[in-house]
């Protein structure tokens, strides 16, 4: 395939996702704020780190909802054990929050005796984080659990664990009794029963809700093809991600109602999550706000009115999910439970319908294989493989136009200063001869999604996040780790910031070497101008290459290799075409 087709798909593929995603993606715009007694009420509000803050809300009926009125402060309380295969942390038990989540499987670097993730944090620490499942009504006198209410663990020894749950009590000494059985499920995801006995001897009328709070922004990865922050998907198909910026400047997003849907903070390889049961009807709403001069990002869903006569007691399932975004298991979940579109945690972005497929087939050939880069490398083989008669009749038909070039050029010079004219004689030659000028476009266009889909499958997928390849690429979703400049880590030093980009490292100048073969092997501009541009890019993508995915370099610089093989078979059998033809 002709060097300067892949080039000009690289740099149109740069170009779109640049304007794709600035000026043309459509802006998931959420529904407008609840302001009639007829809808149902949103979530409370948290305003501080520690109980649930009062906050007035219309329900069904009319009547204002408000969140039990906060303590002074909240208490020192125990905790209870979380033990599982994949999570380490505690439930507090002040407020029954999941605020203490460590992942075992996970560090924050390749080195292996490097700490661990630590996801949730509880309130009080530097940057609390955590999930919290409640009780609101319109009823103000009634004495309700919040964030600063002691619970009791029915069982003193309780560990969660994925065999054994863990109940949580408490009696508000008016006749209500409130219960949250907490179950270890899958992976990272929690069920949530949360029950209430009335035994006050009055019909009483409650609202569950459930909320992801954070304080302070989080280090961002800071790219725009990537989602991080607030999301939430509604009604099945609805997908809402506001951003940290756009919560601080709006304030507020709502969701007046969705049938199901889970909302939650996402960073770009974890998620924390809540839902309800998804057959039930939920409000929801992306909250941002600075007690104590601090950004606090709040995301809440509001369930349906329960209504408990004198004596009656009963349940709502929830579900809180804080973990990695491991693609099987959100697919999972999707399932069973069925919170909707779960995978959509995952930002695979406007190529979906491929970035997803490519994932799973790499995933696929890792099995087989053992090595997400030896993956990489098959999975480019085959999409050679498969795009080789479309490269064929490509060369072909480059080479016929570079046949036409001496009479092209005659009429550029014969009609140069009548454009209208020199365009009709070139339609009438390229007809008369058989020679279509757009026969590369197909190629062009097939591989700037197949390049961009599998950029965001290295980039996102945390299977790829700490992949090893062989020698020095220790993970497939950074960038080479050697430098020119160092003498690839012989002589070790901290390189300046302002040159940075001058360091290089080994796998991008093999890509920009072969870059340069396969260009070589290719059909030369006529254009002297054209001709020395051409020769520079493959040393201007060497460096730009340098910032990207040592997966995505090691799939080029193959893909590059099978290039030239390519061309130099194509070479082989197109004069013999030619000498048959004459």
């Amino acid at each position: 395939m002709d060097q300067r087709n892949l080039i000009l798909a690289a740099v149109i593929s740069i170009l779109i996702l640049i304007g794709w995603e600035s000026f043309l993606a459509p802006k998931l715009m959420p529904p407008a704020p609840v302001t009639s007694t007829e809808q149902p009420a949103a979530a409370p509000s948290v305003d501080t780190d520690g109980p649930s803050a009062p906050i007035a809300m219309p329900t069904p009926q009319g009547e204002p909802v408000t969140a039990p009125p906060p303590a002074e402060a909240a208490p020192v309380a125990g905790r209870v054990k979380i033990a599982t295969k994949d999570v380490q942390g505690s439930i507090s038990l002040a407020g029954g929050r999941i605020d203490d989540i460590h992942l075992v499987r996970y560090r924050e670097t390749t080195d292996p005796t490097s700490p661990g993730i630590t996801l949730l944090t509880p309130a009080g620490s530097a940057t609390p984080y955590y999930a919290e499942f409640g009780w609101i009504a319109s009823d103000t006198s009634l004495r309700l659990p919040n964030a600063s209410t002691v619970w009791t663990a029915e069982n003193s020894d309780a560990v969660l664990s994925e065999t054994t749950p863990v109940t949580l009590s408490w009696d508000n000494g008016e006749g209500l009794v409130f219960r949250r059985t907490i179950r270890a499920d899958k992976e990272y995801l929690f069920r949530i029963d949360q029950s209430v006995t009335n035994g006050s001897g009055q019909p009483i009328t409650l609202f569950p809700y459930a909320l992801v709070a954070r304080t302070d922004t989080p280090t961002l990865a800071g790219f725009f093809i990537l989602h991080e922050g607030p999301i939430g998907v509604f009604n099945q198909t609805t997908l809402m991600e506001p951003n940290y910026e756009e919560l601080r400047e709006d304030g507020k997003q709502t969701v007046a109602e969705s049938t199901g849907g889970w909302i939650g903070i996402t960073d770009k390889y974890w998620l924390a999550a809540v839902a309800f049961d998804q057959t039930k009807k939920v409000a929801a709403s992306f909250t941002h706000s600075t007690p104590g001069g601090r950004d606090r990002y709040q995301t809440d869903l509001r369930g349906e009115p329960v209504a408990l006569a004198p004596g009656e007691e009963k349940s709502v399932s929830g579900y809180v999910f804080a973990g990695a975004k491991e693609l099987e298991l959100l697919d999972q979940i999707a399932t069973d439970p069925g919170l909707t579109q779960f995978d959509l945690a995952i930002d695979f972005g406007w190529f979906y319908f491929l970035t997803k497929p490519f994932f799973h087939a790499l995933r696929w050939l890792h099995g087989i294989l053992g090595n997400f880069g030896l993956a990489i490398i098959a999975f480019s083989t085959f999409l050679r493989l498969l795009m080789f008669p479309i490269a064929n009749k490509q060369f072909k038909a480059m080479n016929h136009l570079k046949r036409l070039q001496p009479e092209m050029k005659r009429l550029q010079e014969r009609y140069g200063n009548d454009r209208v004219k020199m365009n009709e004689e070139l339609m009438a030659l390229y007809k008369r001869e058989k020679a279509n000028p757009l026969s590369g476009c197909l190629p062009i266009v097939l591989q700037i999604p197949i390049f961009f889909a599998l950029y965001k499958v290295l980039f996102v997928t945390i299977e790829m996040r700490h992949a090893p390849f062989y020698g020095w690429i220790r993970d497939l979703s950074a960038p080479d780790p050697t430098g020119i400049l160092t003498l690839f880590g012989f002589v070790p030093w901290d390189v300046p910031a302002v040159i940075a980009f001058l360091n290089i490292g080994i796998w991008p100048i093999i890509m920009g070497a072969t870059m340069f073969f396969q260009q070589k092997l290719a059909p030369q501009p006529a254009d002297p101008t054209q001709a020395k541009v051409m020769m520079f890019l493959p040393i201007i993508f060497t460096f730009m290459m340098g910032t990207f995915p040592a997966g995505l370099v090691i799939y080029w610089a193959w893909s590059n290799l099978l290039g030239i093989l390519q061309q130099w078979i194509l070479l082989r059998n197109e004069p013999a075409t030619e000498d048959k033809k004459s």
